[in-house]
């Protein structure tokens, strides 16, 4: 089943077409990254998604639903994060997850246990007391997050959730998408940093110029461009393997005497680019396979 599907969008600026014919499919109960270049059109059309911008021309709907058409329905099938979002920076974190579960008429009974249960799923429930204004980055987004799911959507759009996030709190991110996907959520996760999405989302749509240039399963991309190298240097791998990891998509597995067992991310071409740069450093390569 298809919960979003997107046909023909277009979408201007003064002057400037800025998405191109997009149209993709999303499936339910997956968690796609889209990903592309800053400036590639990737939080325009989330904008479109969830119905804040109206496009030029073409078609969006959303668990069925027009969003040209009816945004109010929309917005109750979606939980969205922006890339940059206001807080009410007198307001505490419990008063901020009150709040937002009042505006959007969250039907239980105990509100209290409702936002306990809200931040301790995003790991800021330490934080309750604290108002939203001292909170660093990291702490404002996993609160950004906590506001998009208090009336429990079906959909979740999160726009750079990982930004100012540190690597622990990365990790509890990771964790907690995978979470969201066990609960049957819809989710499209944003970054220009593709390794940041790889451990928990299940297809990738790439965006660059505004146009889709791929969607593909991850599980396809990664058989497709990840294979591992037996590169063989006279004198022993181990005098070269700091020259080996410092090549772009290179990482050194192991070595077993004049052997590296390497991994490589990237295509035919770029690993003929990778084997002449060994060559131009001056490295002695006698087999590469």
């Amino acid at each position: 089943m298809n919960m979003i599907e997107v046909k023909n969008l277009n979408f201007d600026y003064p002057g400037k077409r800025v998405l191109h014919n997009v149209s993709f499919t999303i499936k339910a109960g997956s968690a796609t990254a889209l990903v592309g270049p800053n400036g590639a059109g990737k939080t325009t059309l989330l904008r479109c998604l969830v119905a804040l911008d109206r496009p030029h021309s073409g078609d969006i709907t959303v668990g069925g639903i027009d969003v040209t058409e009816n945004p109010r329905a929309v917005h109750r099938q979606i939980g969205y994060l922006s890339d940059f979002f206001g807080l009410f920076n007198d307001l505490t974190v419990r008063q901020c997850l009150t709040y937002m579960s009042w505006s959007q008429q969250v039907s239980v009974k105990n509100v209290a246990a409702h936002v306990e249960k809200i931040a301790k799923d995003v790991m800021i429930d330490n934080m309750l007391d604290r108002k939203a204004g001292v909170l660093s980055r990291g702490y404002r987004q996993r609160l950004g997050i906590g506001l998009a799911l208090v009336h429990d959507p079906a959909i979740v759009i999160l726009d750079e959730p990982a930004s100012g996030m540190d690597p622990e709190a990365r990790i509890q991110l990771s964790r907690l998408v995978r979470d969201l996907r066990a609960r049957g959520k819809t989710l499209i996760v944003s970054s220009h940093i593709l390794n940041e999405l790889e451990d928990y989302c299940t297809d990738m749509l790439i965006i660059r110029a505004g146009r889709v240039a791929e969607h593909v399963l991850l599980s396809d991309h990664e058989a497709r461009t990840v294979r591992h190298l037996r590169i063989s240097l006279q004198g022993g791998a181990a005098a070269h393997a700091d020259a080996l990891a410092a090549q772009t998509g290179l990482s050194v597995e192991s070595i077993d005497g004049d052997v590296a067992l390497c991994r490589f991310e990237g295509d035919d071409a770029a690993q003929r680019a990778l084997l002449a740069a060994l060559a131009g450093l001056g490295l002695p390569v006698y087999n590469f396979c």
